[in-house]
């Protein structure tokens, strides 16, 4: 970490950033797409919407059981990145002094965060976006052998720009936690928590919120107020980093 923060962190410091988290990045990528081939070949090997009774049945061999699983993992990707971007992405910085180092470099804090985040949320909105593209596809496609109603949080979720506003979201929650704690550990449980009770209620509760149920008021609505609230979450983790330094005397 030293040895990555000497040199390109004052001049390039995104770069320094994504060569810093590098392992995360190829495991994400890996994610997209092992999750990706999964949903094609829950497109070119679908099984007949009726099956003979003397043909064998296995649970992953079966397409609706295979979505329905993807749906609940892809559902389910904010958590993760939440506790990611609270511990690994800011928490740890915060925790073994990486980040007071890149300030002493003449990094601001307020653009050290920023290429935290901004190191992250390119590849991040890129992968969940093409990840909605293709679950939201083969579930137009298939439709007559896929049974699973859009309100169901498992496609809800995953298949629109909600899954991309619930990224970003997690993202904004795992930067505050992280402010907020200074530490790896709590901050990945606060934004994790955070995190899930957000995709919980958006994905279960939030449609009852709208007298005419339809899928895209539904979804279009939740991106927005998930917007707004990862909006407001960085906001707070500009400001209480910058009350944080002022406090403890650092140069900002």
């Amino acid at each position: 970490m030293t040895a990555l923060a000497m040199s390109p962190t004052t001049a390039r410091p995104r770069r320094a950033v994504l060569r810093l988290h590098r392992p995360a990045l190829i495991v994400w990528g890996a994610y997209v797409l092992l999750a990706v081939g999964a949903l094609l070949w829950v497109h070119l090997f679908r099984a007949p919407s009726e099956r003979h009774p003397l043909d064998p049945y296995f649970v992953m061999t079966d397409v609706n059981n295979v979505m329905n699983f993807l749906g609940e993992v892809l559902s389910y990707t904010s958590v993760a990145v939440a506790a990611w971007a609270g511990a690994a992405l800011v928490g740890r910085e915060l925790e073994n002094g990486a980040a007071r180092f890149a300030w002493s470099q003449s990094l601001t804090p307020a653009r050290w965060l920023t290429a935290q985040l901004g190191s992250a949320a390119l590849p991040l909105t890129a992968g969940t976006t093409l990840l909605g593209l293709v679950h939201a596809w083969v579930r137009t496609a298939d439709q007559d052998v896929l049974v699973t109603d859009w309100s169901y949080d498992r496609v809800l979720v995953p298949a629109g720009p909600m899954a991309v506003a619930l990224v970003l979201f997690a993202l904004a929650v795992g930067a505050l936690a992280g402010v907020a704690t200074g530490r790896a550990l709590p901050a990945l449980v606060v934004a994790a928590a955070g995190t899930y009770a957000a995709r919980y209620f958006f994905g279960r509760k939030w449609d009852t919120v709208w007298p005419v149920r339809r899928y895209w008021p539904v979804q279009l609505s939740a991106t927005a107020v998930l917007l707004l609230l990862a909006a407001l979450a960085l906001a707070a983790a500009y400001a209480l980093l910058g009350r944080r330094i002022n406090i403890k005397g650092a140069a900002v």
